[in-house]
């Protein structure tokens, strides 16, 4: 009986010690795995490439899109009526200021202009008989060898053979210049377009289709538009002093961009801002004169203008990449400060410059922006700042050395 029960109680114990084990051992486990799990300590603070803002006087710009425009256009359209017997000119060629492009059948408007020659020397002739007769019914009527009214009679006459003589003139002058109407010439010189008739059309005076169009392409014209919005900011920075505006706009120079993106080889000049507000778009219209030497523009291309507004004395500049925004739109940038913590700034940007963003508040001059490495660190940490340009090679070397 009382072996049992030391046999009991020896079991119950030995039950325990094991509990106590098997408890000391989870223990230790969970200790073990703790202590594995802890970061090391002594790591090398993240590096991060950064750009220190400078102020820096800033050409402010614009870019405007518009389209060409031939500086002078002239439709050519016939002024007197009759058959095309030749055409004068090639297609596309340039054309000279009163080169003919167009003879029309002359044989009728020949005819009138003869018949007008005749009509005139038929008058001269009424006229020099009138002006003997007058001259010696004056002369009779002195001695009162005929009456004075055949004396007035006489000077009536001539008066009325004078005016018939004029009017004969008059015709002789309008069949000479129908008579020149048959040749068709260039008003302006210019590149000639396709042709809408060819030789036996009949065409009409003053028709509405015109027979063909020259276009001056040196230079030429382009139109761009600017928002009110744009301009009402431009009129508010100039008025605030954070920009200061060009001396004489109207001869502002002017860049232009073709439509692959190419630079136009020649600088245009703003010839003048209109000062009327289209109620459709709600823009004003800017013209530039662009010399085209090379014929490259023509009329009707899209471009897109680059117009130097003012200039931004002082101005923020920060790389793009180092800016970051949120879906409302707010930017923000982080900032390496004097101790070597990241601090997080809010931003107010105004306007973007290549590829960088102007800053108007948020930042100071002499300040360091992250731009490489910011998604590996935090506001609050410490990290070591490295020039933007060094970083990517100091990353690199690092780099190489973990691949040995």
């Amino acid at each position: 009986m009382m072996s049992s029960r030391f046999n009991r109680t020896g079991l119950a114990c030995a039950l325990a010690i094991g509990l106590l084990g098997a408890v000391a051992g989870c223990s230790g486990s969970s200790s073990s795995s703790s202590s594995s799990s802890a970061p090391p300590q002594g790591l090398p603070a993240a590096q991060v490439g950064v750009v220190t803002v400078q102020p820096e006087n800033q050409p402010v710009t614009t870019e405007l899109s518009g389209r060409t425009r031939s500086r002078l256009s002239a439709e050519i359209r016939p002024q007197v009526g009759g058959i095309v017997q030749q055409r004068l000119f090639e297609e596309g060629a340039l054309v000279k200021a009163g080169q003919v492009l167009y003879q029309l059948d002359p044989a009728s408007y020949k005819a009138a202009y003869a018949s007008a020659q005749a009509s005139v020397a038929k008058s001269e002739a009424t006229v020099n008989a009138a002006k003997v007769t007058a001259r010696r019914n004056a002369e009779l009527a002195k001695i009162e060898a005929v009456s004075q009214q055949t004396s007035e009679d006489s000077q009536a006459t001539l008066q009325q053979a004078e005016a018939e003589l004029g009017v004969a003139r008059a015709a002789l002058d309008t069949a000479r210049i129908n008579l020149g109407f048959t040749r068709i010439t260039a008003p302006i010189a210019g590149r000639i377009e396709a042709s809408t008739v060819t030789p036996g059309a009949l065409v009409t005076a003053s028709q509405t289709t015109a027979l063909t169009t020259v276009q001056q392409l040196d230079p030429v014209y382009v139109d761009v538009t600017q928002s009110t919005t744009e301009l009402l900011r431009l009129q508010r920075e100039l008025a605030a002093g954070t920009l200061k505006g060009s001396s004489d706009r109207s001869e502002a120079s002017v860049k232009l961009l073709l439509e692959d993106g190419t630079a136009y080889a020649h600088a245009g000049r703003l010839q003048f801002s209109s000062v009327t507000v289209s109620e459709g778009t709600g823009a004003v219209t800017l013209r530039i004169l662009v010399p085209n030497p090379e014929r490259t523009l023509l009329p009707g291309m899209y471009v897109r203008a680059v117009l130097e507004e003012g200039v931004a004395e002082g101005a923020l500049l920060v790389p793009q990449q180092g800016v970051t925004r949120t879906a409302s739109g707010d930017a923000s940038a982080l900032v390496v400060t004097a101790d070597n913590k990241v601090e997080k700034r809010s931003l107010k940007v105004s306007r973007a410059v290549g590829n960088r963003w102007q800053v108007t508040e948020g930042l100071k001059a002499g300040e360091r922006v992250i731009v490489e490495g910011s998604l590996k660190v935090k506001a609050g940490d410490t990290v070591k700042a490295v020039a933007a340009s060094d970083a990517t090679t100091v990353a690199g070397a690092e780099t190489a050395a973990t691949a040995r």
